[in-house]
């Protein structure tokens, strides 16, 4: 993903590798995607520059500390599959609730939140993947 300010606003180009998606519902189905690619800046793609992980402790990071968050799930070298549970928007915004599983390693449901871009693509704002389970 590049980024780059025109005046106020910034604009962000994403890889076509793994393509972003118009439809918030279908935004879990984009990170299981590039999750599956086994590539940390495939999955990073999915992110806004700012956007916050919760790490299973609670304590929310961005930017690198988030890669490296995600990277470290990404190292069981296993897939993730996303079942969406509930998709609530609100103009540009959207709340995501995901059940996912890596097998045999972790389960639980998301709490995630998705923003609408200038170029009417999805991107997460807050990652909390582990949802209410999170201290």
């Amino acid at each position: 993903m590049t980024c780059f300010a025109v005046g106020f606003a910034v604009h962000m180009t994403h890889s076509p590798s793994v393509p972003l998606t118009t439809d918030p519902a279908g935004h879990p189905f984009v990170f299981q995607t590039a999750f599956n690619t086994g590539s940390a800046e495939i999955l990073d793609t999915v992110y806004e520059p700012d956007a916050v992980f919760v790490r299973r402790d609670g304590v929310r990071v961005s930017g690198a500390e988030r890669r490296a968050a995600n990277g470290g799930i990404l190292a069981l070298g296993q897939p993730i599959k996303v079942m969406p549970r509930q998709v609530h928007v609100a103009g540009d915004l959207a709340l995501l609730i995901v059940d996912w599983v890596i097998e045999g390693h972790l389960a639980a449901t998301a709490t995630d939140v998705a923003r609408r871009g200038e170029d009417g693509l999805w991107r997460y704002v807050i990652d909390n993947p582990f949802g209410i389970g999170t201290p």
